[in-house]
């Protein structure tokens, strides 16, 4: 096998950019073409960064591309990555997996038939930040962790996103949005998530656009905008969980870890880097950890060179399927959760994440 896989990309939209510009870092990944329904937009891409733009069916019909990166809404994330399977293709996508189970299930069930691999983001939990968290939580320094809080909370993204709409219809919403990042950073830390409970409301049902492209256009909101639980994880740890459109200041970090021998505070699961602290019993102040791994640099694409290598070199990858179904799970649990009144027992589960490897030089997986 080569030692690097040809990658084509379907979806040319707004987080395409920071993808198409952080591959190029890594040696494992030939990324040669792409496509859009928009083809003006594929064409431009393409033109920026060196690229074919192609049809999505010529994409598909060319036996050259090993992986389609999915970059589409998350609407049409499974129909994409049905159609990326059945070309005998390995898929990585943009989080979430898919917008409801069902669809997650189908999408993993033909990948096993077909012997490929599904990947997804978010991959931000690779990165210098939160691979810090983790080694502190695997070497013990704040104990057994028993206990955490995770705040996503902003007033939406209609301020400042030139195709906001999505965002509130179903499918959208703080929780299938942000929290991937969120429960994902926190699976990789403590585990599977065992159980959860919430409360989840619709607050307003409209949005007024206030970004230049679309300023004063009134969005129909369609899904919760604000949703707060608890999610009781295997390990024994409970934390609780915020996710939220709807609010316009706070002053909360975005996630804490409480251990039965100290605490941590995590920086933004949304990005790579970020302050990792510490107090411990004793400790007057928080102490700040330098970060034990590289990638502190937003690099979307880790998880995709991630997997990659792993199908070179016949080991499991990161950024898994089944990490990303399980992540769906608890998703949709939260939203379930308040609908019936009760606690919500998750079916899925996953296995922790491998460790990135310490010592890597940039470009490097």
């Amino acid at each position: 096998m080569s030692d690097k896989l040809k990658v084509g990309v379907i979806g040319c939209g707004n987080i395409s950019q920071i993808y198409f510009t952080a591959s190029k870092a890594f040696r494992v990944l030939d990324v040669a073409a792409c496509a859009d329904l928009n083809m003006e937009a594929a064409k431009a891409k393409a033109q920026e960064h060196g690229l074919n733009a192609v049809s999505v069916d010529e994409l598909l019909a060319d036996k050259s591309i090993d992986i389609v990166l999915n970059l589409t809404t998350p609407l049409a994330h499974t129909l994409v990555n049905l159609k990326v399977l059945e070309a005998g293709k390995h898929v990585y996508l943009e989080k979430p997996l898919a917008v409801e189970r069902e669809d997650g299930r189908k999408v993993l069930d033909l990948a096993k038939r077909k012997g490929l691999r599904v990947g997804c983001a978010p991959d931000t939990f690779l990165g210098a930040g939160q691979q810090t968290c983790r080694k502190i939580v695997d070497d013990s320094w704040i104990g057994t962790p028993v206990a955490g809080t995770a705040f996503m909370m902003c007033g939406g993204h209609e301020s400042w996103h030139p195709n906001p709409g999505f965002y509130y219809l179903k499918g959208g919403g703080p929780m299938l949005d942000m929290g991937p990042y969120y429960l994902t950073a926190l699976v990789n830390m403590l585990g599977p998530v065992k159980r959860v409970c919430s409360s989840a409301k619709l607050s307003f049902k409209t949005r007024t656009c206030t970004c230049k492209p679309r300023f004063g256009e009134v969005l129909p909101v369609q899904t919760p905008t604000h949703i707060t639980g608890v999610a009781d994880f295997a390990s024994g740890a409970s934390v609780s969980i915020t996710m939220s459109f709807d609010v316009k200041a706070h002053a909360h970090s975005n996630i804490e870890i409480y251990g039965s021998a100290g605490s941590m505070i995590v920086p933004d699961p949304n990005t790579f880097g970020g302050s990792v602290k510490v107090k411990r019993p004793g400790d007057q102040d928080w102490k700040e950890f330098s970060h034990s791994h590289i990638y502190p640099e937003n690099t979307r694409s880790l998880g995709l060179a991630d997997m990659a290598a792993a199908i070179i070199e016949g080991r499991p990858h990161r950024c898994s399927g089944d990490l990303a179904f399980h992540v769906l799970d608890v998703m949709q649990a939260f939203l379930e959760s308040s609908e019936r009144g009760s606690h919500i027992e998750i079916g899925s589960t996953c296995a922790r994440p491998e460790p990135m490897t310490m010592g890597l030089l940039h470009g490097q997986v």
